[in-house]
Order: structure tokens, then sequence, then C-alpha cells
């Protein structure tokens, strides 16, 4: 794998060899590492607030910012995938990316943390060109199984960063967590570089005109903005649930930040969800699978409120498996919506990739601050219904749609 950078550049057409395992698993890894930075902080945010002596209004900003900060990255450099060497781009935003999580580790007091954290989600955002460049290399037959087979990474990343953090910082402080996570990063970023073939800008556009470009794919592909909106709703409330999840666990459970990291294991087998969402869209195309999973989401939200009816001692058991259910749905909705969208234009797909993935963020962003406030406001019943409002509004939009077959 170390002599894969002198290869010449891999033109992203459709006729390619099968992938070698170790190029897929070192790009499952690259987008699980980088996406998981958004996600240390969420158990921490007790800690970082005792710590660094702040209100839980203002440590809450942690998290909003480093969501912000990689919908703004992905609006704003994932189309220069399109432009330039990914492998190039994914080992830059590497190294800006390990010394972003350096910066908050050292953090002396609550606003470097807080800038350092928005630096952290624009550079994270290295997942969202090596997937792209997944689908680039993957034979057309097999896309949905690679890019749901690099999908797991970066979701078991998303989900499994939570148990990893509030494990971490029982041990050895919040610190640490953001320590290890930049050695971790800088590792994989060195692994990129050595690892990942070159690969062949697919257009010549300028800066400004790439960006322009967004705005004309936008309006060219209604499955685009369909996906968009569906992936953008189910954010809410996935958002809301677990930017809320510690605080509610505490509040009625006394469970301290490693239990509701631990909780990210019954997310995690949600990502089970993204190489079977892959080999469905594959065979019976992505917006079938689109319409399973957002249904699947909203009842498994629903199922929540059964809390009312349940006695205390199963009420614990039904939120894992209702967790188990809506990461499923998530997770296996996003799969196929990238598939669908991969196919639309192949010389764009890291410009169709920053649409859908700004619109997830940007409703991640909105989750996490709507969350709270139904938190504050409802209690977690709100909390439940905003979820389960957002899922079946995603529904909604998939089932008024074409399910196009695979393209």
């Amino acid at each position: 794998m170390s002599t894969a950078s002198t290869l010449a550049p891999v033109p992203p057409h459709p006729e390619h060899p099968p992938l070698p395992r170790s190029l897929v698993l070192l790009m499952a890894t690259g987008t699980g590492l980088a996406v998981a930075s958004i996600y240390y902080s969420q158990p921490l945010l007790g800690r970082l607030g005792e710590s660094l002596h702040a209100s839980t209004g203002t440590i809450g900003l942690v998290p909003t910012l480093t969501q912000l900060g990689y919908a703004l990255g992905i609006l704003l450099l994932a189309p220069l995938g399109d432009r330039h060497d990914r492998r190039n781009l994914i080992t830059l935003k590497a190294a800006g990316l390990a010394l972003a999580l350096l910066a908050c580790g050292l953090a002396p007091g609550v606003g470097t943390l807080l800038a350092a954290s928005l630096v952290v989600g624009v550079t994270a955002t290295m997942a969202q060109d090596i997937v792209p460049a997944a689908a680039a290399l993957a034979p057309e037959a097999q896309r949905g199984r690679i890019v749901g087979t690099v999908m797991t990474g970066l979701l078991l990343g998303i989900l499994l960063s939570r148990v990893a953090s509030g494990l971490v910082a029982q041990q050895f402080g919040w610190r640490a967590v953001y320590g290890l996570a930049a050695v971790g990063v800088a590792a994989i970023g060195v692994a990129s570089w050595r690892g990942l073939p070159h690969l062949a800008p697919t257009t010549t556009l300028g800066y400004g005109a790439l960006m322009r470009s967004l705005t004309q794919l936008w309006q060219r592909h209604p499955a685009l903005r369909r996906a968009a909106w569906a992936q953008g709703l189910l954010s809410v409330g996935f958002s809301a649930f677990w930017s809320t999840l510690a605080v509610m666990l505490f509040q009625r459970y006394q469970m301290g930040s490693a239990t509701a990291g631990a909780f990210g294991l019954a997310g995690a087998a949600g990502a089970l969800a993204a190489p079977l969402a892959g080999r469905l869209a594959d065979r019976r195309g992505p917006g079938w699978v689109t319409r399973l999973g957002t249904g699947l989401t909203a009842l498994s939200f629903a199922a929540m409120a059964l809390e009312l009816w349940l006695p205390a001692p199963a009420w614990l058991p039904l939120l894992v498996l209702a967790t188990i259910g809506f990461d499923f749905g998530v997770q296996a909705t996003l799969v196929a919506h990238q598939t669908l969208i991969y196919g639309l234009e192949p010389a764009a797909r890291s410009r169709l990739n920053a649409v859908l993935l700004t619109a997830m963020f940007i409703g991640m962003a909105a989750g996490s601050a709507l969350g709270s406030q139904a938190l504050a406001h409802g209690g977690w019943l709100a909390v439940v219904a905003l979820a389960t409002l957002m899922a079946a509004a995603a529904w909604g939009v998939r089932m008024a749609s074409p399910a196009p077959r695979r393209p």
C-alpha cells in the first residue's frame, strides 16, 4: 500500500477493477477518525463547563460551532474535490484537523475551545473528500457496496466517538480525549498520503464558478433537492436526541459521561445498516431504501413515547432498542441518498455530496439548538416529539417523490 502514491492519476469513470480490501479499510478508517472529531465533545459538556468555568449555555456552543464548522467546510471546501487531487486535499485537512484537536486539548479557556472547535468542524470535512473518492474508484456495479462499507467507518466514528470520549475522559480527563484524537488523525493523514492513489480532477472550473455550480446542480436535479430536504429533516431529530441524551440521563438517573457515551454502542448497531443499505440500493434502487429508512426512523422515535405507559425498569431497554432502530434508519437513508446522487453527474460528485451534507449538518446544528430548547421547556417527551415530527416529515418527502432505480 505504501507504493500507491506513485500510481498515475485514476480517472473517475466506472470501468475500474475491484478495489483492494486494504484500500477500502484505509478509507473507512479515515472517514471514521475524521468525523469522530465532531462528536467527542458531546459526553464531555458537563466536565468542560466545570473545568473552564463556563455556563451551560456557553459550553453548549461547543458542539453547535463544531457542526456549523462542518457545514461550512462541506459547503466551501468539499467542492474542491472535483477541481483538485482528492489525495492532496485529504492529507492537508488531516494536518489541519490534528492541529485543531491539539488546540482544543490545550485550550486555557472557553474562548479558545470555541474557536478551535469551529476549525475542527471545518477540517473534519476530510471525511467528505474520502467518500466521493471511494465512489470514483469503485466499479459501477459495486459502488453502493463500497460506499456503504466506507460509510460504515464514518458512522462507527460518529457513534463510537461518544463511547471512547466518555471512557477516556473518566479515566484520564477531557484533555486526553483531544490529545489522543490528534495523534490518531495525524497517523491516518500519513497513511492516506502513502496509501491513496492520485485522483485526477474532473473539472477545470475556477473556485467562483465551482461554487456557482452548486446552485446550478440544485436547480437541475430534483432528486438532489429531495435528498437534501429528507436528510436534513432526519438530522434535526438525530441531533436533538444525541445532544440532549447526556443531560437527560444525568437528570433522571445521575448517570455520568461514561454511561452516556456508552449509549453510542446501541447506536453503533445501526451502522450495520450502511453495507446492507448499499447492497439493497444496488439491487432495488436507492429510492426504495430511503423510504424504508425514513419510515423506520419515524417509528423508532415514536416508540420512545411508550414510556408513558411502561413501568420504570422497562424504559431504558426501550430506549436502547429505539436507538438501534433510528440509527439504522438514518444511516441506511444516508447511504442510499449518497448512492443516488453520485449517479446524477459523475464529474460533480464532490459538489453533489457538498450540497447533501451541507443540508445534513445544518439540520444537525439546528437539532442541537432545538433539542436543548425542547428539553429545557418541555422535558424529554418534547425532544421525542420533535424528533418524531422531523422523521415523519422526511418520510413524507420520500413518499411524495418517485423511487428512482439504481443510477
